[in-house]
């Protein structure tokens, strides 16, 4: 399964403080965990990842579980 590639629109605060959250982690993690990380609500930690993975930054490899891909480590720098 390829990544997609990223949007040239840049990331939101947001975005980034749960891709950082989920590169910190120490293997996939969930919205609980990050919510706790982050300080966001789960219904936004939800909304954000949903873009993240379309944007092929964020992948599942667990149900329910997130890890950032190559682009992701990228794009959070």
């Amino acid at each position: 399964m390829s990544a997609r590639k990223t949007t040239e629109k840049p990331l939101t605060d947001e975005q980034l403080k749960i891709l950082k959250a989920i590169a910190a982690a120490e293997g996939p993690c969930g919205s609980k965990d990050l919510s706790a990380a982050t300080g966001l609500e789960s219904k936004v930690i939800s909304s954000r990842i949903a873009a993240l993975k379309k944007n092929g930054l964020v992948e599942s490899p667990v149900r329910c579980k997130y890890s950032v891909t190559e682009d992701g480590k990228t794009a959070n720098g």
